[in-house]
C-alpha cells in the first residue's frame, strides 16, 4: 500500500534524534552504551507503525528494543507512539534505515532476540532474495545474534510460513516453535501487531516460528 507523503517528517526526525537514531552504523556495537544500561537487546525489522515494539517495550522494560523502517512516512507513526505511550522512552529506539545488511549497524552476538512480523512475502519466484527468511538474510542474523538468542517470525501468509520453515531448516536452524494457529493457543505473552489485529479479526490464522542457530 501506498503511504501518503508527510511533509513534516524530516523535521520531527531531526527533532526527535535522541530516540530516532541518526548514522546508526557510528553506533556498531556500542548500542548499550547509548541505552545507557547493560540489558539484551532485541530487534524488529519492519516495525511498522510501531504497535508491536511499543507494547514489547512496556511489557518488558528489561530489555532493551530497536525497531527498523525504512518508510519515513510510517516511522514518524511508530515514533508518535512512543511518545504517547512511553514518554520515558528509556528502553525504545528507532532506526528509519533500509534494513539490507544488519552487520553494518550491529557487531557480532549484540543482539539478543530478532522480531520478523508480517513481512513482505515477495511471492515471485524471482523476488526470493527479498524474503527476510532467505538464506542471505539468515547469515546477517546469525552474525549478530547471541548463541542463545531467537528469530521470532510471525505472518498470515501460508505460503511464506512454509517457505520459512524449508529455508531455515536448509540452513540447520533448530525449530523451538512452530505454531498454526497462534491465537488459538491464548499466549499471554503475544503483543499484537496493527496487521495481526485486522487478520485475526477476519478469522485469519496467524502463523509463529521461534527458531535459534
Amino acid at each position: 500500500m501506498r503511504q501518503r507523503n508527510k511533509p513534516w517528517a524530516d523535521d520531527f526526525l531531526k527533532e526527535h534524534q535522541h530516540f530516532i537514531i541518526p548514522n546508526p552504523t557510528e553506533h556498531k556495537g556500542k548500542w548499550k552504551a547509548l541505552f545507557k544500561n547493560d540489558k539484551p537487546i532485541h530487534i524488529e525489522v519492519g516495525t511498522g507503525k510501531g504497535q508491536f515494539i511499543v507494547g514489547m517495550a512496556k511489557q518488558y522494560p528489561d530489555i532493551n528494543f530497536i525497531g527498523i523502517e525504512v518508510a519515513k512516512s510510517i516511522i514518524v507513526t511508530a515514533a508518535q507512539k512512543v511518545l504517547d505511550s512511553i514518554p520515558e522512552h528509556d528502553n525504545i529506539l528507532l532506526l528509519n534505515e533500509n534494513a539490507n545488511d544488519l552487520r553494518e549497524m550491529f557487531d557480532e552476538n549484540e543482539v539478543a532476540g530478532i522480531y520478523l512480523n508480517f513481512s513482505d512475502p515477495w511471492p515471485k519466484n524471482r523476488h526470493e532474495k527479498r524474503r527476510l527468511t532467505y538464506k542471505t538474510f539468515l547469515e546477517q542474523y546469525q552474525k549478530i545474534l547471541d548463541p542463545s538468542g531467537q528469530v521470532i517470525f510471525k505472518t498470515d501468509n501460508r505460503g511464506l510460513f512454509e517457505y520459512s520453515l524449508v529455508s531455515l531448516t536448509d540452513y540447520g536452524m533448530k525449530l523451538e516453535e512452530v505454531n498454526l494457529d497462534l491465537h488459538a493457543i491464548d499466549d499471554p505473552t503475544n503483543v499484537m501487531t496493527e496487521y495481526e489485529e485486522r487478520f485475526s479479526a477476519k478469522g485469519q490464522p496467524i502463523y509463529r516460528l521461534k527458531a535459534s542457530f
